[in-house]
């Protein structure tokens, strides 16, 4: 059972997204904050598997919360679900340590689908937020217009691609008809040659450089 804290000023808006949330059978709202500074201390008391941050409220905004959140409890994954796009809030969200960004307006069964891959530490970005996002990466071998084919062989570069793409493991190792062991094995070895930490980040990387 994933157990949720939800975090927004807004009562009846918590009220709905409860009511929706506990018809899934794997996930359970333990409880409710009405600001960041609630939020903090719910965390401390509650220690929720995920928790729905809203990013504009009193008394303690939602990045500030996720800031000290994360400091504290770092195991809390924080997914942002807001009315708010703006680029100001999107990044400083994720930069403090937020795992994923979704609109209010992003379906139920979407959210609860990105509470599971949130709690299971994969990145989700809603579809108007992560163009924001990937237009903003950086790769740390971008500066020197390296040629990839010196970096990476013939297969690690389709599944960088196909990484880069969004697909999962299984996908990947469907497509190209490996075992996803061996999928898994290339992507470590991709994960040190970018000097990145996780898929999401070398997905952010192909999608920038292998299109």
């Amino acid at each position: 059972m994933i157990q949720i804290l939800l975090v927004d000023d807004q009562p009846l808006f918590r009220e709905g997204l409860a009511s929706l949330l506990v018809l899934e059978k794997d996930l359970e709202v333990v409880g409710e904050a009405n600001h960041g500074r609630e939020a903090i201390k719910l965390a401390e008391k509650l220690q929720p598997d995920v928790i729905l941050m809203d990013v504009r409220m009193p008394v303690c905004n939602g990045v500030e919360a996720t800031r000290e959140i994360q400091a504290r409890f770092p195991w809390i994954r924080i997914l942002v679900l807001t009315t708010f796009d703006e680029d100001e809030y999107v990044f400083q969200s994720l930069e403090v340590g937020a795992l994923g960004y979704l609109l209010k307006s992003t379906p139920a069964k979407q959210v609860a689908i990105a509470i599971r891959n949130v709690q299971q530490g994969y990145s989700q970005l809603g579809p108007t937020i992560a163009p924001k996002v990937f237009s903003q990466v950086k790769s740390p071998l971008e500066s020197a217009q390296t040629n990839w084919q010196t970096i990476f062989n013939s297969r690690e570069l389709e599944i960088l691609r196909l990484l880069g793409q969004g697909h999962s493991n299984r996908e990947i190792a469907a497509a190209l008809h490996l075992t996803e062991g061996t999928v898994k094995n290339h992507m470590t070895n991709i994960f040190c040659q970018l000097g990145v930490r996780d898929r999401t980040q070398a997905a952010l990387w192909a999608y920038e450089n292998l299109r």
